[in-house]
């Protein structure tokens, strides 16, 4: 759901990449969280997942979306859950529902998220608009981490691994971006300390940071997007696809292995050297 970021799973390829992991591991089948799947680069990651021969918990707040998002790999084992992130019973109700139907968890991908109001100067931006940015982006996330992170503690074998959805505004703000900047350099923040404390529990934590994938949500950035300098101006987009293979190559690494941090963005937008 970022405004960085999002969809077109019909992109994602129908097979898996020659001589990589098809998500089994000594027979088993390894189960997904993702969060925001019922849409963008949710659902295309989960299609990428599932088509790889993973198990998808599919979580978002609209039923009807993951419905949508299950129906686009008709051959893959999913389970939907409507979870609205930003309320902690709901995300317990996730993962009980998550341990109940697969027994295990070995992928969070953290992904849930919203960019708020745009527009919006800082000083007129409404307390419950700011609040609500918070609770999605970085309470959610705190939230859906802390459900993975006690099943992966406690599981057998033992371990997992998290994958934090940041964007490219955890490193460098649009303007008239506040709430969603700062959720982003937070989850940063998120992602380190998790990955530390993850060591002891084989639990990897990291980041991937995305700009311009071509979803609806980023549709205006095609048309024009206001810049640093207060033009509007279009910007280049990438295949959503090429996030969800990113993505897909750092949840089927070995455990030994972490991914901390990847930028994932359209080689040309207004990124680097922005402002």
């Amino acid at each position: 759901m970022n405004a960085e970021n999002t969809e077109n799973a019909e992109n994602a390829r129908d097979t898996p990449a020659a001589g990589r992991s098809t998500g089994r591991s000594a027979g088993r089948t390894k189960i997904a969280v993702v969060t925001g799947a019922g849409s963008g680069i949710g659902r295309a990651v989960s299609v990428e997942l599932l088509r790889a021969g993973w198990s998808v918990a599919l979580a978002g707040r609209r039923a009807a979306a993951l419905e949508a998002t299950a129906a686009l790999v008709p051959e893959g084992t999913c389970l939907a859950v409507r979870t609205d992130v930003s309320r902690p019973e709901e995300v317990t109700a996730l993962f009980d529902a998550v341990r109940d139907r697969f027994g295990r968890l070995d992928l969070l991908f953290n992904n849930a998220g919203t960019f708020g109001p745009g527009g919006v100067p800082f000083e007129e931006l409404p307390y419950d608009a700011w609040r609500h940015v918070v609770d999605t982006n970085l309470n959610g996330a705190f939230l859906c981490a802390q459900g993975a992170y006690r099943q992966m503690k406690e599981q057998d074998p033992r371990g997992g691994r998290i994958i934090n959805n940041g964007s490219v505004s955890a490193h460098t703000p649009r303007p008239l971006s506040a709430p969603y900047t700062a959720t982003k350099h937070a989850l940063t923040g998120l992602t380190k300390s998790l990955s530390l404390d993850g060591r002891a529990y084989g639990i990897a934590v990291g980041q991937i940071d995305i700009g311009n994938a071509a979803t609806d949500m980023t549709a205006r950035m095609r048309t024009g997007a206001l810049q640093a300098n207060g033009e509007t101006a279009p910007e280049p987009v990438m295949d959503v696809a090429d996030v969800a293979r990113t993505v897909r190559h750092m949840a089927e690494l070995p455990l030994e292995a972490n991914v901390q941090f990847a930028t994932v963005l359209a080689t040309a937008m207004p990124y680097v050297g922005r402002g």
